[in-house]
């Protein structure tokens, strides 16, 4: 079984948004893997920096820096390395590029290359890629696998939308949903309820999706999305708190101008803008808020989730940008209990692995996410399944480049038969850790 690195082969491709993206290959002898990179919109001032041209060529967003990185300095160094050594690859090219924010080769060529040396280890193993990842992370071979619930978001805001809405995402969560294939079923029938509402009372505009596939109507007021929301999954024949909960990602940076919040029309200070999100819980089944306050405030972060019952989930993106020293800040100030994972966030598999793990030993929740600028690149749903993290955020039931995750968990879920476990709410999965 050969398993050494043999070529390396980097190109660009486009992204879900039609801008240029990286796609690295990776041969060990005949066999082949590839892996394509993700990119996001509203992005945290501290992510890994994403390596683009500049210039006149795609606007500046040309990735032929990158690119070239991984064809000359990364693929010379790595060449003739064993493909099992995950963490030792992810390593040299760190220390190739040498800088805290990857912005040398960037963190785009860096994991592109990191996340195909992980599946082409797996097709040399003859192993699914969940189950490899799965070893990878707990060192351990696993009889039953935890498939991830879905937050599916079905209305976009923000900066995945063209319209007025602060908040940038509203996700229904199917809860009372007994494995993955029902939740999606579940989120479809929703999602496609909303859409016949949209239509028939705002016309066929308003049912115009945004960049993951959730619809952007020319709603200006959080309430008017959590309303009609909550209108489809009575009119699809599911309870509101019982078969779904609601998420948030309010992406609060965005909308943060001038130490002020920008927000249905109104400049709400902290403690106001704190206030405003208790009414909401109140409210409405809502379960999880993402990013509530901008990418700095660690301290309302830690007000906020200090206030609420355990089972609401503070999520924190921005905020700590799956990086170990963010991440450590937010666990000893309690800010916020969930880290959202984002592997372009910090730009390699290894430093995300130990960003999952150092969350699931302080009790952080775990939720897997793709980017709004995404591609059919499918490992993502692999990897919650290998973390068993319990909870993955890939978007609306539409398009392509969100769908292409959902199908991979359908397929896992098939593959597993009765070895395919489901989270029970929110309490179930860390026993698989």
């Amino acid at each position: 079984m050969e398993s050494k690195i043999t070529r390396i082969k980097s190109r660009w491709i486009l992204d879900s948004r039609g801008n240029p993206t990286v796609e690295t290959e990776i041969w060990a002898n005949k066999m082949m893997a590839r892996a394509a990179v993700p990119s996001g919109a509203s992005t945290g001032e501290n992510e890994a920096l994403e390596l683009r041209d500049g210039g006149d060529a795609f606007l500046g967003k040309h990735v032929s820096k990158a690119v070239a990185n991984v064809n000359t300095v990364i693929a010379k160094k790595l060449i003739g390395l064993d493909v099992f050594n995950q963490e030792e690859l992810d390593k040299t090219m760190l220390e190739l590029d040498g800088t805290e924010n990857k912005s040398k080769l960037g963190a785009n060529a860096i994991l592109s290359v990191s996340m195909a040396v992980a599946k082409l280890a797996a097709k040399v193993a003859e192993k699914p890629l969940f189950q490899y990842l799965y070893e990878l992370i707990h060192g351990k071979t696993a009889n039953k696998y935890l498939l991830p619930m879905p937050f599916s978001n079905i209305l976009n805001g923000g900066e995945h939308a063209g319209n007025n809405l602060s908040i940038q995402e509203f996700m229904i969560i199917p809860v009372g949903a007994k494995s993955f294939s029902q939740a999606l079923k579940m989120i479809v029938e929703v999602y496609q309820t909303l859409k016949q509402l949209l239509t028939k009372n705002y016309g066929k505009p308003s049912a115009n999706v945004g960049d993951e596939g959730g619809f952007a109507p020319n709603f200006s007021k959080t309430r008017e999305a959590l309303d009609i929301i909550l209108e489809a999954i009575e009119k699809a024949g599911y309870l509101e708190g019982t078969d779904f909960v609601l998420g948030l990602d309010a992406a609060a940076s965005e909308f943060y101008k001038e130490n002020m919040y920008q927000i249905d029309g109104r400049n709400l200070n902290e403690d106001e803008l704190l206030q405003y999100y208790l009414d909401l819980l109140h409210d409405y089944p809502i379960n999880s808020i993402e990013d509530p306050f901008e990418e700095n405030a660690f301290r309302a972060f830690a007000k906020l989730t200090s206030k609420l019952d355990k089972s609401i989930q503070i999520v924190c993106d921005d905020l700590t940008v799956t990086n170990i020293k963010l991440l450590e800040k937010a666990i000893k100030e309690n800010a916020g209990n969930t880290l959202l994972l984002k592997v372009n966030q910090i730009g390699s598999l290894t430093e995300a692995i130990k960003a999952a793990k150092l969350a699931f030993e302080n009790r952080f929740n775990v939720m897997v996410s793709h980017r709004s600028g995404e591609t059919e690149d499918i490992f993502i749903a692999d990897l919650a399944v290998g973390l068993c993290s319990g909870q993955i955020k890939t978007g609306a039931p539409a398009r392509t480049d969100r769908t292409c995750k959902y199908n991979q968990l359908l397929r896992i879920e098939d593959y597993l038969g009765e070895n395919a476990q489901f989270p029970d709410y929110f309490d179930s999965w860390k026993k698989f850790q």
